[in-house]
Formats: structure tokens, sequence, C-alpha cells
């Protein structure tokens, strides 16, 4: 398996970046949000890669930085999501952004990525959303606030709300507020 590339870029085209690495031009698949990074023809890159084998071919996808890698692998074991639809769906959405889109259960914004529809983003919600709750390697994690958060929701729910609805109005409201001023402004979005 081949694990990652380093060497010249031979040429390079949206989703595909072809990698001399010492007379050897290796094919490699990359999302659009990394072929935006990817240098010009003759500039030295480093790509983490995953092997792909199938009956027929051996795909090479590439990646700059190991959060969107993760990402990958984590959507490419979803059911029914293999790994052209994750890279897809990297394509579509930044790495950070897609991490924050299933950690908050945003399936809104998931659908907003071509070629996902609201099935397939709930899906990736499901299967996703609880492995989302750890930080991306490579990524600067704001501080969490994950104590304050559970409070306000377990405040929410033993005033009657359900969960899934507290959990998404306070995804709205925001982690950086308060306890006291969360629960009412949560409390205010419920009133409307």
């Amino acid at each position: 398996m081949i694990g990652g590339l380093r060497g010249a870029v031979a040429a390079r085209s949206p989703g595909v970046v072809l990698v001399d690495v010492g007379g050897v031009v290796y094919e490699v698949s990359v999302s659009l949000q990394a072929y935006a990074r990817i240098p010009p023809e003759g500039a030295r890159v480093a790509l983490d890669v995953v092997t792909h084998v199938r009956e027929d071919a051996i795909v090479l996808f590439g990646f700059l930085d190991p959060a969107e890698k993760t990402l990958f692998n984590w959507l490419r074991a979803v059911s029914g999501v293999g790994p052209r639809l994750s890279l897809n769906i990297l394509s579509g959405i930044p790495a950070e952004d897609l991490h924050a889109a299933l950690g908050a259960g945003d399936v809104a914004r998931l659908c907003r990525i071509p070629g996902i529809g609201k099935k397939t983003a709930e899906r990736l919600v499901v299967e996703l959303r609880e492995r989302s709750q750890q930080p991306l390697p490579g990524t600067a994690q704001p501080e969490r606030r994950d104590g304050m958060r559970e409070e306000a929701l377990s405040a929410l729910v033993n005033l009657g709300y359900r969960r899934s609805e507290a959990e998404r109005v306070l995804a709205e409201v925001g982690p950086e507020m308060p306890l006291e001023e969360a629960i009412r402004e949560a409390l205010r979005r419920f009133a409307r």
C-alpha cells in the first residue's frame, strides 16, 4: 500500500494531480479544496495517500493535511458512501466546516454539498456525529465548553423539550455564550 508521496508536480487539473517520484509518475485524485492549494507544475509536493484497491483498478487519493484524510476515512466507512462520494463531499466543503456540521447535526448544511441528498446527509450525521466530537488531527481546536453545553442541554430537556430540538437550538445559540444566557436565548427561540 502507498501511504504517501513526495515529489514534483508533473501536471495538475481539477481533482487530479500527477506526482513525479524519482521518475515514476503517480496519478492521485484530490478534492477541489486540496487542488486549490496544490503548488504549480515543477514544484515539490508532499501528499498523504489512501490507496483504494478494486477488482479493476488501484486508485490513489491524496491529501495535503491530516484533517482532510481523517474525514475522508470516516466518510468512506459510512454505509453507501464510497471513496468517490467522500472526495466529492470534501470538494464541496472545507474539512473544518464539515467537521463542525457533522458535530452539530447540521443536515441542511450537508444538503448544500452537490451530490448529497437529505437521506445521505442524515445518515452521515447519525453515523459520524459522535466521532466528530473529537478534534481533528492537525487543526487548532477552539476551547471546548462541552460541560456547560451539556448542562444547558440537560436544563432544556428537563423543561420538556426534545433532546434533538434542544441540541439544534443550542448549536444556533453558539458555544461562546455563558450558561445562563445560552438557556435564556434558547428559551426565547423556543417561544417564537
